[in-house]
């Protein structure tokens, strides 16, 4: 169930109505259940229990401090792709045995805080990767875990910006050249192969893509076994889809039918050729964990009418929500306040100096200034995207847990935004 419902025609956030929050914490803010995050988790968790798998989660969807320590306390892991990440899930609690370092252009300070700290493993892209990781480990007297996320050429079937698991996307080793950078890692004496990962996709609302992937890295496994390359974990990665409200939406697979399906398979392989031995799954999930579980706040500056469009100009803009601008992706606006008679169609605009600011198109709203208005599912790739573009301040984060409001990121002053900068004397 939804933690944001209305309550007597107010939108709340479990207990609290988000006029309360406006009032207390102003507008733009991003407000986040509690409840709906643990929520989410523990539907992975549930699907995971009795079994060896880890739930990482991918932190670029949302890095909130406050985010990060719950969901460590719940037992996830983390999926980062940067030493920026790693010292995030640090300074929250979280296990760096239980992290997992993606991306195609890790540093080489990068690689020495992450093997300094004794990651679970790297999920290589390249095999010049390869070889930096392994003279990285080799100065620092270590053996680096890792596992190659494998690009197996499959369709995700979303949008161009968010698919990953094709030939012409950078991410990964090319399902063809796997075979033989499997073996060169192997040969180098500063590496220990243990896993495979893929990644093919974000707001995958079909699981057969993630199916047709897996069956690519089984065949791939057991090729490896053969010469004598074992490995431990499967990582699949994550990209589980969740609904944005759009009319005609395809609804997303249930999670614990998703990973059903996957452990079924996997189940039925290493049965039939591992005569029942397991192997550790791990999964990436990122948006469907927090993107339901936050909505930006935001206040209505002016209401403009004109020959071919009508426009409703709020306090929120692009450089606090890029999916619109970035993706033209689709998010539901709701007004706080239930109950003004008629409506208007109008963009959903934001007051930063490019035609491209805008938040929604063509709502049918009844509205005017200084009301207030959700955009929801606004808990993934919001604030994580956020910009200081034309000197805006990025907004508050509020948890609410019950009835108690906690501010977890305190809205930025203009002072702050050129504080490390100087002029030339």
């Amino acid at each position: 169930m939804s933690q944001f419902e209305y309550q007597n025609g107010v939108l709340h956030a479990e207990g609290v109505a988000l006029s309360a929050i406006a009032e207390q914490f102003g507008t733009p803010t991003y407000v986040y259940s509690k409840a709906q995050l643990l929520e989410n988790f523990d539907a992975y968790a549930n699907a995971c229990a009795g079994r060896d798998a880890l739930v990482c989660y991918a932190m670029k969807a949302n890095s909130n401090l406050a985010v990060l320590d719950l969901l460590a306390r719940r037992g996830a892991g983390f999926d980062i792709v940067s030493g920026g990440e790693l010292l995030r899930v640090l300074a929250a609690g979280g296990d760096p045995q239980k992290v997992i370092f993606s991306g195609v252009g890790k540093s080489v300070d990068e690689m020495r805080l992450a093997l300094q700290h004794d990651i679970l493993c790297f999920n290589v892209e390249s095999i010049p990767e390869l070889h930096r990781l392994n003279d990285v480990a080799g100065a620092l007297g270590r053996k680096a875990r890792i596992s190659l996320r494998v690009n197996p050429n499959v369709d995700a079937k979303t949008h161009p910006y968010i698919a990953t698991g094709l030939k012409a996307n950078k991410f990964g080793v090319a399902f063809s050249d796997a075979l033989e950078t499997y073996r060169a890692a192997a040969r180098l004496p500063h590496l220990e192969p243990v896993g495979i990962d893929c990644h093919i996709g974000s707001q995958l609302l079909d699981d057969a893509p993630l199916l047709e992937a897996l069956d690519k890295l089984i065949d791939l496994i057991d090729t490896l076994g053969a010469e004598g390359i074992h490995l431990h974990h499967l990582d699949i990665g994550g990209g589980i889809g969740i609904n944005y409200g759009e009319a005609g939406e395809a609804p997303p697979v249930p999670v614990g039918d998703y990973l059903g399906r996957l452990f079924k398979r996997i189940d039925a392989w290493r049965a039939e050729k591992h005569g029942g031995v397991g192997i550790k799954v791990i999964f990436e999930p990122g948006r469907s964990i927090v993107g339901d579980t936050g909505v930006l706040l935001t206040k209505v500056e002016f209401i403009k009418h004109g020959e071919e469009k009508h426009f409703c100009i709020v306090d929120a803009a692009m450089n606090d929500m890029a999916r619109p601008a970035l993706y033209q992706a689709w998010m539901e606006m709701q007004p706080v306040v239930l109950g003004k008679p008629g409506g208007t169609v109008y963009d959903v605009v934001g007051p930063i100096c490019e035609s491209g600011d805008w938040l929604a198109r063509d709502r049918d709203l009844a509205v005017e200034a200084g009301d207030l208005l959700v955009m929801k599912t606004a808990g993934a790739y919001g604030m994580t995207m956020a910009s200081n573009y034309n000197t805006r301040g990025r907004a508050a984060e509020v948890i609410v847990d019950g009835d108690r409001i906690h501010l977890v990121r305190r809205r930025e002053t203009v002072q702050e935004l050129f504080a490390l900068e100087s002029v030339i004397k």
